[in-house]
């Protein structure tokens, strides 16, 4: 596996497979790999001659009272894990890398270092993509979507992919990646693959491993209310409004985990529906202490 820590090498090693006829998958991930990230990469494998993956904590999509000093990193774990899936391209960058200071109008300010995982650089340009991002996770976390949009858009930059593999478990995040390829026209596809569970249902995620013992016994109310939601469907429900009214009676049922949000959407738009007939979103997100998860589940059309 060749590690590229430039954009530069990272552009050059894909434009070389390119070249040679081979087709680029590219699985993003802010590291801390559990089996999700790599049902990803072996998504990519089998679509692909050539799989780039990415390990770079995007401090921009972070909030100032979020958890961008303490995320997890584990870089010499998650690259022996991607190389045993055959990954042959790892894009690796630091801060500075993907945010440079120019003109003293990116990167840090002059008494900061990136160093300090706390830091959030700055520039002048960014992917804000108007109508999605202040939905479900943007509602709650002001600028997060404009910081994911934008280092999604470097990262396609620089790896160039024909496709890039991205997962259900982060549905919003998905219609905003979705229509920022549309809106721009870049030439990727975006696949995305099946939510991975635990075996008790709860859906994988690198902040799990903030939980203690009781909150993630407590964490399965979000699959729990999710399950509850789609079985009154399957058994011919369609009126939306009682839908998330089963739903949030099932989180009032475990008073210890706060409700973010629980909503029934179209996952394309992310807009409220009134019923579920033509298919929808139901998505959750929720607090165990300071942690925060989501989960949700697509309905299909009647």
């Amino acid at each position: 596996m060749k590690i590229c820590t430039t954009i530069d090498e990272m552009r050059n090693a894909s434009r070389a497979a390119r070249r040679a006829g081979m087709r680029v998958g590219f699985v993003p991930t802010m590291g801390a790999l559990h089996e999700g990230h790599l049902s990803l990469v072996r998504a990519a494998r089998a679509a692909s001659d050539v799989v780039a993956a990415s390990i770079f904590v995007n401090p921009t999509q972070f909030g100032p009272t979020e958890d961008l000093a303490k995320y997890p990193r584990s870089f010499d774990r998650d690259r022996e894990l991607l190389e045993r899936e055959g990954v042959e391209l790892l894009f690796a960058p630091a801060v500075e890398e993907m945010y440079p200071t120019a003109n003293g109008s990116g990167g840090p300010t002059p008494d900061q270092s990136l160093a300090d995982r706390s830091v959030r650089p700055t520039q002048n340009t960014w992917v804000t993509v108007e109508g999605l991002s202040d939905k479900l996770d943007g509602r709650s976390r002001p600028g997060h979507f404009r910081g994911v949009a934008t280092v999604v858009a470097k990262l396609f930059h620089a790896v160039e992919p024909d496709a890039a593999f991205f997962g259900q478990k982060d549905a919003a995040q998905v219609a905003v990646i979705r229509r920022m390829v549309r809106d721009l026209n870049l030439a990727v596809e975006i696949v995305v693959c099946p939510i991975v569970r635990e075996a008790d249902g709860l859906a994988m995620s690198s902040r799990n491993a903030y939980l203690d013992s009781d909150q993630r016994k407590r964490a399965l109310v979000l699959h729990r209310s999710l399950m509850r939601v789609q079985d009154l469907a399957q058994a011919g429900e369609r009126d939306a409004g009682k839908l998330m009214y089963t739903g949030r009676e099932v989180f009032a049922e475990e008073g210890s985990v706060r409700l973010d949000y629980f909503e029934i959407v179209d996952p394309d738009t992310l807009d409220p529906v009134a019923e579920v007939s033509g298919g929808a979103l139901v998505a959750v997100a929720a607090f165990l202490g300071s942690t925060r998860l989501i989960d949700n589940v697509l309905l299909p059309s009647a």
